[in-house]
């Protein structure tokens, strides 16, 4: 684990340069998942290939979520590391629950009122996570229902609790920071329970 810094402590070259990679890394990171989005052959999944697929993208968002967390409480700019994670894991999850509708319409063509493409999906997504739900696409059947509700619940858990999860990593390596900064050594995360 690198010495802790504050981005501001940068100076103007070093702090450019530092943003610059991190800003880099987030756009190449969704760069590779749209493309891998658009370009994986998810259209000729069997039903069992697409669940082993969703089941798959789910356990890989929490995964994600978790080493991001622990990334942020060893960055020495942990603040630049979280907005770097949610840049990453926001694309993740959408491009997941994309992949979930296009899926989907895939395995029944009745179970929204038009087959999806793989940019109807995308759009189908995003209209759902912004709670904008124009009307223009909508699930029919009872089990497109049932994915289309549990996407709108991953979408408040997605909002709620992974924001404030990388927030409170910031905060609690920030916290390691400054003990560290006061000659103290490491400190563990505060309980669940703390409130601050």
């Amino acid at each position: 684990m690198s010495d802790p810094v504050r981005l501001i402590d940068l100076d103007r070259h070093e702090r450019r340069r530092t943003l610059r990679k991190a800003l880099l890394r987030s756009a190449g990171s969704v760069v590779v998942l749209v493309t891998a989005y658009f370009a994986l052959p998810m259209d000729r999944l069997s039903n069992g290939g697409a669940v082993v697929v969703l089941t798959g993208g789910a356990v890989a968002v929490v995964a994600l979520c978790a080493w991001q967390v622990r990334q942020i409480m060893h960055s020495p700019i942990p603040a630049l590391r979280s907005a770097e994670a949610l840049a990453v894991t926001l694309p993740v999850y959408l491009l997941g629950s994309a992949t979930t509708a296009f899926l989907l319409s895939q395995m029944d063509t009745g179970a929204f009122n038009e087959s999806l493409t793989r940019i109807d999906a995308l759009y189908f997504t995003l209209t759902v996570f912004a709670t904008v739900g124009f009307g223009d696409i909508a699930a029919v059947t009872q089990p497109a229902r049932a994915v289309v509700t549990v996407m709108i619940v991953g979408n408040l858990v997605m909002l709620a609790v992974g924001v404030k999860l990388l927030t409170q990593a910031v905060k609690w390596r920030r916290a390691r920071q400054d003990t560290q900064e006061a000659g103290g050594g490491e400190t563990p995360p505060p309980a669940s329970g703390d409130r601050s």
